[in-house]
């Protein structure tokens, strides 16, 4: 079976891409690959009955050890999601 490809554009920090890149390479994979891998992995984390929730809420997710941030790293990003609640 071939699965039908959406092609589309993000925005990452450079931190994130350069890190990004950088699995890639040592995988041999290609960019696109690494994020499919890292899209499939984070959604398997949420049961599609979430998507019904009325309400939304800031997702609290078990990482089972698989990602480690820094914190500082992803304060703009909470700062930002933060903000546009606020509107």
């Amino acid at each position: 079976m071939i699965d039908i490809m959406t092609r589309t554009q993000i925005q990452l920090p450079d931190p994130l891409y350069q890190r990004l890149k950088t699995i890639a390479k040592r995988q041999d994979w290609s960019l696109a690959e690494v994020v499919r891998k890292a899209a499939e992995h984070f959604v398997s984390r949420f049961p599609e009955n979430d998507l019904q929730r009325s309400e939304w809420q800031f997702p609290v997710i078990e990482a089972g050890g698989d990602f480690v941030n820094e914190p500082a790293s992803v304060r703009p990003e909470v700062d930002a999601i933060a903000h546009r609640a606020r509107k």
